[in-house]
């Protein structure tokens, strides 16, 4: 068996235009970076989608406005980050009006991730918004007798 390394590891990275198309770019990135048998691309692919989506939508960004992505494997666990502009408004937040239409965002980040957050870089440095997704597929835990991816 193959130890985790202690080490992050990045996967892939990229600049978006803080444009709508950049949603589905970042998703086929992905999807690229992680290839098709990856056990948790679904849920890394969803939690891009949002993220990606919230900060276009939510942040300062502008189309001229670059939106980083960086996808990390740290050992278990896969690592999204998701740097914007910031807003001068509000901050991301979890909506709990349980009838909204929109805004459900960050509640599915939550669901298909083991943690999330936001880091804040200051005054009109921007912010990056954050989760760690479970990399193996649960039927494979250590110690069970099973591999760890």
């Amino acid at each position: 068996m193959k130890a985790a390394s202690a080490e992050p590891r990045i996967i892939g990275s990229i600049q978006l235009a803080g444009i709508r198309e950049s949603v589905s770019y970042a998703r086929s990135q992905v999807r690229g970076w992680l290839g098709s048998d990856h056990p948790a691309l679904d849920d890394v692919v969803l939690a891009v989608s949002e993220l990606v989506t919230n900060a276009l939508r939510h942040s300062d960004a502008r189309p001229y406005d670059f939106i980083g992505l960086t996808v990390m494997d740290e050992g278990g666990v896969v690592r999204v980050q998701v740097r914007d502009p910031g807003s001068a408004f509000s901050g991301p937040y979890i909506r709990r009006e349980p009838d909204a239409e929109d805004g459900r965002g960050l509640l599915i980040v939550r669901e298909v991730s083991r943690d999330w957050g936001v880091q804040e870089h200051g005054r009109g440095l921007g912010r990056t918004v954050w989760c760690v997704i479970p990399a193996g597929d649960s039927r494979y835990l250590p110690g069970e007798g099973g591999v760890t991816f």
